[in-house]
């Protein structure tokens, strides 16, 4: 059997619970070496350069989201419209979708690295960085923006890997990254005494072998569908197909990157440039949390999508409230382990000042409260996108990231100082998830009576 036939029988037979499972373990180790590594990168800076440099990259985290927003754009949008098609048995289609998708990742990407280095004074400065820590901000962002092709590239084709139902194969790809940039990690930074701009080369590094990877995988036989010549023409109909699903994520993003901007500058108002990097070390442990949830979407995306595409509501809706119960277990463990340890996680990040750690400690409790509704919340926002419902996933992602949250994090901190910014997050959580759960709650119904509809009609 063809690997073509052998992943559509997969999607459209295999048992809910166990294909579920197949694609989660490769997705979560993907998900956490990567996560991993993106915080080994503070670890190290954090002991072998100091606790400036870590609130340096706490100021350029935010926009290296905003590159991340445009990898989702091409890389999210993609994925899904390759998984309906699939459902639908248009290969030809898909692969369509593929080639146009990696062209428009090129450009994205040359923009934005010319976009970036245009404008990344003011950016770095609007995003928290002083005189302290502009030097070792802006070392780290100049050769990040280098690589900006690399990363774009690179993760939005892993993503479309995952898509046509290779979860394995996307797996080794993170794993390969991730693991080239934890070797490089140590060698540049403490043995090449490299600092700051040894982290941001093994950063490149490993992301420029993602990329190289990712495009082999397209081009061999060990594919769905292929990166082919012919379909790298820009095509309106095709980057409208693709934009107006990938709009929620790149949206989310966007707003992420506006939000972490806006808690910088809060933070240094009210608590100086230590809480700037206390927040770092939270979003990296936070980060770490939701990436596990992540991987349980990146599992259900291709099921949802193929069968969606199929019009298998039953099987649609059983990915889905697995996933939700799945990832409503995992936000009360990582509560749990955030609240009950939380010095000691702050201090495998910098142990050398007890003002961080003081901070670090008591912003991690507060910020990580409303953890247990985060789950269902990020399953809800990627079903709808897995659907086509862009509009719906958009409105609900930003529900959590600007339109409750920015007022709450610009208001309560005159109030409560610094504890009104760690605050400001679980308060827009606990209320986005009273409005997610009435979407929920209505998408269920409609696909109970789809499902009761097709059933009569058998």
């Amino acid at each position: 059997m063809s690997k073509q036939a052998q992943n559509v029988k997969e999607l459209e037979f295999e048992g809910i619970p166990k294909l579920l499972w197949k694609y989660f373990l490769p997705a979560f180790a993907g998900v956490i070496i990567n996560s991993l590594y993106n915080i080994v990168d503070r670890i190290f800076i954090g002991h072998g350069v100091g606790a400036a440099a870590l609130s340096g990259l706490s100021a350029v985290f935010p926009i290296m989201i905003i590159m991340m927003a445009f990898g989702m754009l091409i890389g999210m949008g993609a994925g899904v419209r390759v998984s309906l098609n699939l459902g639908k048995k248009d290969f030809k289609r898909a692969e369509k979708v593929l080639g146009n998708a990696f062209l428009l990742m090129v450009v994205v990407a040359l923009f934005i690295m010319a976009l970036g280095f245009a404008i990344k004074d003011p950016l770095l400065h609007f995003f928290g960085v002083n005189n302290q820590t502009f030097d070792y901000a802006n070392e780290y962002l100049n050769i990040i923006l280098f690589g900006s092709v690399f990363n774009i590239v690179g993760y939005s084709l892993n993503n479309l890997i995952r898509s046509e139902g290779s979860a394995k194969v996307a797996m080794i790809s993170m794993v390969i990254s991730a693991g080239l940039n934890l070797i490089l990690d140590p060698i540049f930074i403490f043995t090449l005494d490299m600092g700051v701009a040894g982290a941001a080369y093994a950063t490149v590094i490993s992301q420029f072998v993602l990329m190289i990877w990712v495009i082999i995988h397209f081009r061999s036989k060990r594919s769905v569908i292929r990166l082919r010549m012919n379909n790298f023409k820009l095509k309106k109909d095709i980057v409208w197909y693709i934009l107006s699903i990938g709009f929620a994520p790149f949206s989310m993003q966007l707003a992420s990157s506006l939000v972490f901007g806006t808690f910088n500058l809060q933070l240094v108002k009210y608590g100086g440039d230590l809480a700037v990097g206390a927040m770092g070390v939270i979003m990296s442990v936070a980060m770490l949390l939701v990436m596990t949830i992540i991987a349980i979407n990146m599992a259900a995306q291709p099921i949802i999508g193929f069968n969606y595409g199929a019009k298998d509501y039953k099987r649609v809706k059983q990915t889905l409230v697995i996933s939700l119960i799945f990832a409503t277990i995992v936000s009360f463990i990582g509560f749990g382990l955030s609240e009950l340890f939380p010095r000691t996680i702050v201090k495998a990040f910098n142990n050398d000042s007890k003002e961080l750690l003081d901070i670090g400690t008591r912003g991690l409790r507060l910020f990580l409260l409303a953890l247990p509704l985060v789950g269902f919340q990020i399953i809800t926002g990627n079903y709808f996108q897995s659907t086509g419902k862009a509009g719906l996933s958009a409105l609900l992602s930003l529900l959590r990231q600007v339109i409750v949250l920015m007022p709450v994090l610009i208001i309560l901190p005159k109030q409560l100082g610094l504890d009104g910014v760690w605050l400001a997050g679980p308060i827009a959580d606990t209320v986005s998830a009273v409005i997610t759960s009435f979407f929920l709650v209505r998408e269920l119904k409609r696909l109970n009576r789809a499902i009761d509809y097709q059933q009569q009609k058998s």
